[in-house]
């Protein structure tokens, strides 16, 4: 039998998939730093548009999915429209909770679903030390508090719940988007722009009026929307979603490592012990590459 053709835009000899996930993390966190800047002269969901506004555009510009989109069959066309509503609801949620709460702690209410994803998809006692490890790393690294607006952690927790979401369909927009995973997330870029507009057009006017305002708000979108989306979606296409969320460990210790460079916050002992046994999780965790790519060849003969 021939083998399946593959849903992502690589070439034949593209980096590992680990590697996306990598410059995902980092950029993941170079967004918010930008963000922060923001939040003294935009309302947080004013930010959120103008997150998913500029990076919509710069999608539309770069891949014009609706082009795909019209090729597409319906359950293809079901699963974006469902990403671009949980992009939009997620980073609404995400920017309304940091104003309330600390960074950390919203972080770690938010693994709370990867978590979740990574045992659903253990199959081996390798494994299940390698998720412990993690989750002890993560621990340490988020010191989460119950501090706080009861507000806040509503909103966290939705962020938590459409975080997980976002993994779930992201994956399905990666193996099934018309063979081209870009494509569909430029496409559900588009629907995220619909949502948030209703919420967050008024509050971000304030950026409209203003050229360094508004510069600052495509900064927060290339970095925090287009460059991790995009490397998400390229790690997506070719990882198990279990492998996916347990490298989604990494993001709290690469905040600290982008804390250290960017913004001079040295790791304290608990942060450096947090990063050790992240660390120590992602190296001993073995891929089940077989089942993988077994499930994913089940799903292209459907």
């Amino acid at each position: 039998m021939n083998e399946q053709p593959s849903t992502s835009p690589l070439p034949r000899f593209a980096p590992p998939p680990q590697l996306y996930f990598v410059a995902s993390a980092i950029f993941h966190y170079l967004g918010p730093a930008f963000a922060v800047l923001l939040f003294a002269r935009v309302e947080p969901l004013g930010v959120a548009w103008l997150r998913i506004a500029s990076a919509a555009l710069i999608f539309a510009a770069w891949r014009r999915p609706w082009r795909r989109f019209r090729q597409m069959d319906v359950a293809a066309r079901w699963n974006i429209a469902g990403l671009g509503v949980v992009l939009g609801g997620m980073n609404a949620c995400f920017y309304l909770a940091i104003d309330r709460l600390p960074l950390a702690t919203v972080g770690a209410i938010e693994f709370l679903g990867p978590i979740a994803l990574a045992l659903a998809g253990l199959r081996t006692q390798r494994n299940s030390v390698a998720l412990a490890l993690v989750i002890a790393g993560v621990w340490f690294l988020t010191h989460l508090r119950l501090a706080g607006a009861p507000l806040g952690f509503a909103f966290a927790f939705a962020n938590c719940a459409l975080f997980t979401l976002y993994i779930v369909l992201g994956h399905r927009v990666a193996n099934d988007a018309g063979g081209n995973a870009i494509d569909g997330l430029a496409a559900a870029m588009l629907v995220a722009l619909v949502v948030v507009s209703l919420i967050g057009l008024r509050p971000a006017t304030p950026a409209l009026l203003s050229l360094p305002l508004l510069a600052a708000g495509m900064g927060v979108g290339v970095t925090s929307s287009v460059i991790p989306y995009v490397c998400d979606q390229l790690a997506m296409a070719r990882l198990p979603r279990a492998t996916f969320a347990m490298l989604l460990a990494l993001l709290p210790a690469t905040a600290c490592l982008v804390g250290a460079v960017v913004l001079h916050q040295l790791p304290g002992r608990a942060e450096t012990i947090g990063i050790a046994l992240v660390a120590a999780g992602i190296a001993i965790h073995r891929e089940a590459r077989r089942q993988g790519r077994s499930d994913f060849t089940q799903r292209r003969k459907r």
